[in-house]
């Protein structure tokens, strides 16, 4: 018998989706030769071969049409585990404005991923460089934030072994992300680009983790007719001593 709970499912079948998504943009990107295969020698030719970073792979249709979709998919779903985490941690947590902020900062990294998806590299740079450093950041922030959320609760006495993986992509992410601007800076692309890949899986990866702590919980959403009426809570699984928010 199944004894988790099916939200667990949620955090790594969004990030398997994701990357799915992603790498098919980059795939009809080389199939169309606007961008260079990652590992392959980027060379310029006539307008083609672009260096294969994803924004750049996502910038011309058919792939444009697929990496809007996707980040806005992406977006959505990733706010909405912005949301049942804050939710999971609302009782257990001495310092609320750490939960509050956690959940705000990966919230504007969503946003920022709706403007890399919807405003292309080549036409809209700026919006685009906006949404990219919005995404990056705070994508970064939050993780660092919620590996040391995750070793300060300690939800189920899972605490330390998921922290230790947390801190640890943390750090991937981070060194990914300032290699990637470094390498830019120094206009190696074709590097800079299989950071920015490995960055993005990372983050994703993170991501997945929350399925270990959603496991616990069940969120549910309850319509009632009055709005001053007091809801019931309904039975939800043992993450502490304290009765998570229903969503």
């Amino acid at each position: 018998m199944w004894s988790c709970s099916l939200w667990a499912l949620l955090p790594p079948v969004y990030s398997v989706f994701t990357a799915a998504g992603l790498w098919l943009v980059y795939f009809v990107a080389v199939n169309d030769e606007t961008i260079a295969p990652l590992g392959s020698k980027y060379k310029r030719r006539n307008g083609s071969f672009y260096p294969p970073y994803i924004s750049v792979a996502g910038n011309s249709p058919p792939a444009s049409c697929i990496f809007s979709e996707v980040m806005n998919l992406a977006a959505f779903v990733g706010f909405i585990i912005a949301v049942l985490r804050y939710l999971q941690l609302k009782h257990v947590m001495d310092k609320q404005w750490l939960n509050f902020g956690s959940m705000v900062v990966l919230s504007f990294a969503c946003f920022g991923m709706t403007l890399v998806g919807n405003f292309q590299v080549f036409t809209e740079e700026m919006i685009h460089n906006l949404g990219t450093f919005m995404t990056f950041g705070l994508g970064t922030l939050f993780c660092w934030v919620q590996s040391y959320i995750t070793l300060r609760v300690n939800l189920k006495n899972e605490g330390r072994k998921a922290g230790v993986l947390r801190f640890l992509l943390s750090g991937c992410i981070t060194v990914s992300m300032i290699l990637h601007f470094s390498l830019i800076a120094q206009r190696l692309h074709m590097q800079a680009a299989q950071c920015q890949w490995a960055l993005v899986m990372f983050f994703l990866t993170f991501l997945s983790t929350f399925g270990i702590e959603f496991r616990h919980n069940r969120f549910e959403m309850v319509c009632s007719e009055h709005s001053g009426c007091p809801v019931s809570r309904s039975e939800t699984s043992e993450v502490s001593r304290y009765q998570p928010d229903q969503l």
